[in-house]
């Protein structure tokens, strides 16, 4: 079988671990459960390429233990009822379980048991949140651990190891190509070593240059799951990039999500933001919002940046308030605490004793519009972030002091 590099450089113990030195350097939780030779069921969660696997793997080689792999979608129910017997026969048994958030409920009924009982150990791998994910029957009991981003210096490190090892025979390669190998995998080890490996047999001479890799790849690998956290957690640094009115930080997670041309989710941040971020401080925002949507449904894309970037950079320096959705979410909250009130009858549908403010000087006349028990409430606390809002405010305050006379 020709298993790809990462397998071949996959450690079999701890110390030779890439990065992660919060969970396995010396004197930390995983070191001394190695060191104590005790394992416990947990869930390993992070990124793709960070060393999941390998974590799971190098543990249970460097205690001994006997141990089968998984993956909650790809095997059957069938599958881990041999893994269940097996362990009944081995008087014990780790359960590596890849995709663990995917666990259906006829699987997790079948294991739950032996977690509880200790015949299995399990350790779950996910890139999803396990607090998000991960049904909380299986979560509480195992312990749960984030794996940090690998750093550049971590794969570049990680590069040098694997020229130095015997498997790349007679391989060339300089500093400068060593971290183009580094940057396109952005973090992710087992895509840091499946481009230096294609990259080694593309050549005739296994001479690796820039230009060689620009010929497998010139685009970044990020993680950017449309279907998991890593899709959420673009969007949401998008939105708080723009609402803390950082420019160069929202145009950098717009290009992100313009590069897996994910324009529908922009669209609906964007619109999203424009109410719930710049509100009342620039409302113009909102029809220049549809404005530019529309601009790049007509375009497509590449042209369809020249909108989003124009757009993104205004509502990134826009002032920006959220008195009014915070005034709604007030108002919500009373009624959804069953703070109603009867509507004041004198403007009900059939009324004869309304008031009506086109009649009087200024548009107005003072007369009570809140339920009774409501009488004072007030929901709208004006922000003067912008000139706009502020001439708003000054005419609350002109028609609370009416209403106050």
């Amino acid at each position: 079988m020709n298993e790809p590099l990462a397998i071949k450089l996959r450690p079999t113990c701890i110390e030779e671990i890439i990065g992660q030195k919060h969970l396995l350097g010396e004197g930390k939780v995983l070191y001394n459960l190695v060191k104590n030779k005790r394992l416990f069921s947990m869930i390993l969660y992070g990124k793709p390429g960070i060393g999941k696997t390998t974590i799971a793997t190098a543990l249970v080689k460097e205690l001994k233990l006997k141990y089968r792999m998984l993956n909650a979608v790809i095997h059957s129910k069938k599958d881990f009822d041999i893994v269940v017997e097996e362990a009944k026969m081995n008087h014990g048994m780790v359960v590596i379980m890849d995709e663990i958030h995917r666990l259906n409920k006829d699987k997790q009924d079948l294991l739950l048991p032996y977690l509880e009982n200790g015949l299995l150990t399990l350790i779950g791998m996910t890139t999803a949140n396990p607090y998000h994910k991960i049904n909380p029957a299986i979560r509480s009991r195992c312990q749960i651990f984030e794996l940090h981003e690998l750093t550049s210096d971590d794969v570049e490190g990680a590069i040098q190891k694997a020229i130095q090892s015997e498997i790349l025979k007679g391989i060339q390669i300089d500093e400068e190509a060593i971290k183009m190998i580094s940057s396109l995998s952005s973090g992710d080890l087992r895509s840091a070593y499946n481009l230096l490996e294609v990259s080694y047999y593309a050549t005739n001479d296994f001479h690796i240059t820039q230009d060689v890799i620009k010929t497998i790849n010139a685009k970044p690998v990020f993680f950017h799951d449309k279907d998991e956290d890593g899709h959420y957690d673009v969007l949401s640094a998008f939105q708080k990039s723009i609402r803390g009115s950082d420019v160069n930080a929202s145009l950098h997670y717009l290009a992100r999500l313009i590069e897996v041309e994910d324009l529908d989710s922009i669209y609906r941040r964007m619109s999203v933001i424009a109410y719930e971020d710049i509100g009342l401080a620039n409302p113009s925002i909102g029809p220049k919002v549809d404005a530019c949507i529309h601009a790049c449904e007509r375009l497509g894309l590449p042209e369809a940046r020249i909108p989003l970037g124009t757009m993104v950079v205004e509502m990134a320096l826009s002032p920006k308030s959220n008195s009014a959705h915070l005034a709604l979410d007030l108002a919500l909250s009373d009624i959804r605490k069953g703070n109603t009130g009867s509507v004041p009858n004198h403007i009900k549908t059939n009324t004869t004793t309304y008031l009506y403010p086109h009649d009087y000087p200024n548009g107005f006349v003072k007369q009570v519009y809140m339920p009774e028990n409501l009488k004072g409430r007030k929901y709208y606390k004006p922000k003067t972030t912008s000139k706009y809002e502020e001439s708003l405010k000054k005419i609350y305050d002109k028609i609370e002091q009416l209403q106050n006379e």
